[in-house]
């Protein structure tokens, strides 16, 4: 090449040269993201909501957060929290992951942040409610953060809404494990506090099928019954209590009714009352156009675990857009989540100082109707009354309540029970 075509074309070999580097410099950044969830077992179905309601979110966004361009990798923890901790350390010193999310069982999210705090990873928990890794645990999970909700958090509410009721004696029948201890203590304390009893406390261990057993030992002289079950055992339950021929009110936790299983229960449930942070019913732009568009891709309803995991997506793509599509590490991560507040489906979201939502809570009552333009009449949970901006504290004062041991098959004691 002679020295004058070297001179013509020598700066249109560097400017490419620019060109291309530029255009490396502006590909969009690598986002590892690890997936927890149950995609075997009896909680197979439930996982496959969580998955796919953040599968739904990542589709939406041609699977770009904000100029980070999405590598998710799911892996199955079985609803074990031994395989769920494996599974983790996989995801983050083989798949070099940025964040950990998921997680079943309140049992898998105790299992799960101490290996976030090991190896200094970033864990979002949408599902696992364990109230302690927001509480008294907290300065020990520097790097957890929840998108979902403590198990008594929509406890809080539903006992006083209980008394507002007039019940006065009720009995507590749930799985034999942290979630249902959780839901259940919440509910005592606050039923207790305004007024009511609860006068006996039944606890069927988690997967049980035949509530043979359990039910006849009911006591006749409450006035409801709060169910709190998981998985199918929300489906079998109801069934068995309405074939003993029980009149009685019945009550429950969200999962006992989640639209997980609600459309496979019957006209058992019909007028069932239980409290959540999410109802597929919520009559608000947001939550029908979710509803409609989560039923042509998947062809059901989404439970609370689809939009409890699409609204994760939804928080780290606002997290992401803050700092321009690059991976600003967990701790920064965290800290720029926490100052944020998101109008969700679920409603207006926002985050406490110990990293748990503030959010609605909604007392829904299980009805059979049209809703959205279906034709067909089906259950769904209508929102009969809304409690706004709980906190995981409910009413109480915060110093106070994290003086009280975590809720726990002893606490509160069953002071009325005989």
């Amino acid at each position: 090449m002679t020295y004058a075509l070297l001179r013509k074309v020598g700066p249109m070999l560097l400017g490419g040269g620019l060109a291309l580097a530029t255009a490396a410099t502006a590909r969009a950044e690598e986002l590892r993201i690890g997936f927890l969830a149950p995609t075997t077992g009896i909680f197979a179905a439930v996982g496959k909501d969580m998955v796919d309601g953040f599968q739904m979110y990542l589709d939406e966004m041609k699977n770009n957060l904000s100029g980070a361009q999405v590598k998710l990798i799911v892996e199955d923890e079985q609803a074990k929290p031994d395989v769920a901790v494996t599974k983790a350390k996989k995801l983050i010193l083989q798949d070099h992951v940025h964040m950990i999310v998921g997680g079943l069982l309140a049992s898998t999210g105790y299992a799960l942040a101490p290996v976030s705090t090991s190896e200094k990873t970033l864990y979002i928990s949408p599902v696992a409610a364990a109230d302690d890794l927001t509480q008294r645990d907290l300065s020990k999970y520097p790097y957890f953060i929840r998108t979902g909700w403590t198990s008594s958090q929509p406890s809080h509410p539903f006992g006083q809404w209980a008394c507002d009721q007039g019940y006065k004696k009720i009995v507590a029948i749930g799985a034999d494990y942290a979630f249902g201890y959780e839901v259940i203590g919440g509910f005592q304390k606050a039923f207790e506090d305004c007024g009511g009893k609860v006068i006996q406390k039944i606890w069927p261990p988690i997967g049980t099928k035949d509530f043979g057993p359990y039910i006849p030992t009911i006591k006749q002289d409450a006035d409801a019954i709060f169910t709190l079950m998981v998985g199918p055992m929300s489906l079998q339950f109801p069934k068995q209590l309405a074939a003993s021929g029980n009149k009685k009110p019945v009550i429950g936790g969200g999962t006992s009714y989640d639209e997980f299983v609600l459309p496979s229960m019957g006209d058992e449930v019909i007028g069932h009352v239980s409290a959540l942070m999410y109802s597929a019913a919520l009559e608000n732009p947001k939550n029908e156009a979710f509803v409609k568009a989560y039923r042509a891709k998947y062809n059901k309803v989404p439970s609370y675990y689809s939009e409890t995991n699409y609204t994760t997506g939804e928080w780290i793509n606002e997290v992401m857009k803050k700092t321009g599509g690059k991976w600003p590490g967990a701790e920064e991560f965290i800290k720029i989540m926490q100052g944020m507040k998101l109008d969700t489906i679920r409603g207006p979201v926002s985050m406490d100082d110990m990293r748990n939502p503030i959010q609605n809570i909604y007392i829904k009552k299980v009805e059979k109707k049209k809703m959205f333009g279906y034709d067909k009449a089906e259950l769904w949970n209508t929102v009969i009354k809304t409690y706004p901006n709980v906190s995981q504290f409910g009413t109480y004062d915060k110093a106070a309540f994290l003086k009280q041991p975590v809720y726990s098959r002893d606490f509160p004691p069953c002071k009325f029970c005989e």
